[in-house]
């Protein structure tokens, strides 16, 4: 009677171990990747931001591949349940990427129509780095119109100044946070699938 004890008290012990061992594995594992991701060195293109705009533009109706290949990262589904918030986008993150003059892409995302491969989908990029002044956008662009202004909500709301291309529209905006230096550039080309 003793020994049945003793062989039914040692399997919930035997079971609490293998739980506890499969746990610490997996926290060790996740902060091996961890550790792996931060000590990964910062991607650098030859490019400068005008010029990486450029070649972007060149790759309209962007797609995952070739937008890794333009700026040679990986992008990475963002969110997998934002297809129950936005099912009709697929949202495709990654950076960060230094370019020539001093520039920092620090986030890319991708936002493309899986089911609609006539959609150009449409890029935004959170830059950081070398501070670029809005005369210095100005001088490049000319005209630019006003697209969205901070509401008082947020420091990182944004002056937005957009320019239509023949392609779409580029915008070029400027957080509240730092309201001097380019915050973010969004590529919206035009679908002309309608």
């Amino acid at each position: 009677m003793t020994n049945i004890r003793h062989r039914r008290s040692s399997l919930p012990r035997a079971s609490f171990a293998i739980t506890a061992g499969v746990a610490i594995a997996l926290a060790g594992f996740h902060l091996a990747i961890a550790k792996q991701l931060t000590n990964t060195e910062m991607k650098q293109l030859p490019t400068t931001l005008w010029q990486t705009i450029d070649l972007l533009v060149e790759q309209i109706r962007f797609r995952r591949t070739n937008v890794e290949g333009v700026l040679d990262v990986t992008l990475f589904d963002s969110d997998p349940r934002q297809f129950v918030i936005q099912p009709s986008f697929q949202s495709l993150e990654g950076g960060p990427v230094r370019l020539a003059d001093g520039v920092v892409m620090e986030s890319i995302d991708l936002r493309v129509r899986p089911e609609r491969a006539s959609h150009p989908g449409f890029l935004g990029l959170r830059v950081a780095g070398t501070c670029i002044r809005l005369d210095v956008v100005r001088a490049r662009y000319g005209t630019l119109s006003i697209t969205d202004y901070p509401r008082g909500r947020s420091w990182d709301e944004v002056t937005s100044h957009t320019t239509i291309q023949p392609w779409g529209r580029l915008s070029f905006s400027f957080a509240e946070r730092n309201p001097d230096c380019l915050s973010s550039v969004v590529l919206r080309p035009k679908d002309l699938s309608r």
